[in-house]
């Protein structure tokens, strides 16, 4: 399945925008921490697809037979003082395809593209226990902190958000 998969930039979501939008709803009645919460409506989905891309917003999709099944955006920092760093948002693969490699292999496209970009610090966050606190520290991500009750998750309890950063191209 790894080799299968096919990873490119889109710079537009509009002919994609059923796909995306399903894969959206997919991770978030998931369970993921990514700013939302299920169940949530096609047309809240929608919205958020609609407006995500920005020129300093880089949206990568992973394809399997030619259908979209994983998404990273990469956004780079447009402040003066922070045009060597970006955050990597909204990594998200369809449950189907978990545990299957696809967020590595979107993880290395927005860190390649990332240098070409000339970034050379990455930061993110991630609910603290979710499986892509592991997929993150094995990518050499460092820990830089946690801030307690950051999400509300489905069922109303709040979690901690766990603050990630990589020095690239050292």
């Amino acid at each position: 399945m790894f080799n299968e998969v096919k990873i490119e930039q889109l710079t537009s979501t509009e002919e994609h925008m059923e796909e995306l939008s399903e894969l959206l709803i997919q991770v978030v009645e998931d369970g993921a921490s990514i700013g939302f919460l299920p169940p949530l409506e096609l047309a809240n989905a929608m919205g958020y697809w609609e407006d995500v891309l920005r020129p300093d917003v880089l949206l990568f999709v992973a394809k399997r037979n030619n259908r979209i099944i994983g998404s990273i955006q990469l956004h780079l920092c447009s402040k003066q003082n922070g045009q060597h760093r970006a955050e990597i948002a909204k990594l998200m693969t369809h449950p189907h395809y978990r545990r299957s490699g696809i967020g590595r292999q979107l993880m290395f496209k927005a860190e390649n593209r990332a240098l070409r970009e000339g970034r050379t610090l990455l930061v993110l966050d991630t609910r603290e226990g979710d499986p892509s606190n592991k997929l993150y520290t094995s990518l050499d991500y460092i820990q830089a902190g946690k801030i307690p009750d950051y999400a509300e998750s489905a069922g109303g309890e709040f979690h901690a958000t766990v603050f990630y950063y990589k020095k690239i191209n050292e």
